[in-house]
């Protein structure tokens, strides 16, 4: 079975056991799940139950995908994603996006957990991606290209969609957070940075780094899909604090800060079209 039966099969599945035909995707990142719990009429599938979809082992990742409503605009919620550095094939990473795409989503809002490199960055911290760097050693385009899934060369002149970027920065000003804007970046894992390659990281541009992302804001532009990014900053990057780094860190922020999370999302979300 090829890539495009594999995506057909899940859609057909999903669109099977719910009624909602979404137009804004979501992912939610380490930590930040607990949004889909304010989904209004939502069903939650497992992804144990859909076709295709693989387990999630990372903690702070459920593992559903929720449908139903924010504020009237129908939303499809991954809460929880893959990663790459939990030994799947690329394709297998950006799968359940390519799945939302041909549900029929118009937006996709990505977010994550990030390490901030950015001296402004403080933790707890949600900063707007306005652009990414893939260092992840592969690129999920990578092989054959399906033209019913987009272009054999895509553009990615602008991933994050400028006007979704004002819209969640106006949006963060309105609820009293501030407002910063930053390039993510995207390694491997599962390993931190040490302070040499965040110097590097630094000096390359990069005001924020994680393990996820990129692949999907790729795939969903190859697939025609606007993009948003909000990158949770959980943590300053190895060498900025002189803190060991764990992932313990990283889920005790995001749950710090979920409330302004939520309030943000629920603003957001309604104007991604």
């Amino acid at each position: 079975m090829d890539q495009w039966q594999r995506i057909m099969e899940a859609v057909d599945f999903i669109k099977k056991n719910c009624q909602t035909v979404p137009r804004v995707g979501v992912v939610l990142g380490s930590g930040l799940g607990e949004f889909a719990e304010q989904v209004e009429a939502k069903t939650a599938i497992p992804y144990a139950d859909i076709p295709h979809f693989k387990k999630v082992s990372v903690a702070g990742h459920a593992g559903r995908l929720v449908l139903g409503k924010v504020d009237s605009m129908p939303v499809a919620v991954l809460q929880g994603r893959y990663h790459y550095y939990e030994g799947y094939d690329i394709a297998d990473v950006v799968f359940p996006v390519r799945v939302l795409a041909k549900l029929g989503i118009k937006s996709l809002l990505l977010t994550n957990a990030a390490g901030g490199i950015g001296r402004e960055l403080r933790p707890g911290d949600l900063m707007v991606i306005s652009d990414h760097i893939n260092l992840l050693g592969v690129n999920p385009l990578r092989g054959a290209n399906d033209e019913r899934l987009g272009p054999r060369f895509p553009d990615m002149s602008a991933v994050y969609d400028p006007e979704f970027q004002d819209i969640i920065a106006s949006a963060e000003e309105k609820i009293g957070l501030a407002a910063k804007k930053g390039v993510y970046l995207a390694l491997s894992g599962p390993s931190y940075e040490t302070p040499a390659e965040i110097r590097m990281l630094a000096a390359l541009g990069a005001d924020a780094v994680g393990m996820s992302t990129v692949p999907e804001a790729i795939c969903a532009r190859h697939m025609g899909v606007r993009v948003a990014g909000i990158s949770c900053v959980t943590n300053l990057a190895a060498g900025i604090s002189s803190l060991p780094l764990s992932h313990q860190e990283v889920t005790e922020t995001a749950a710090r800060v979920k409330n302004d999370f939520i309030r943000l999302l629920q603003r957001v979300i309604p104007r991604l079209v």
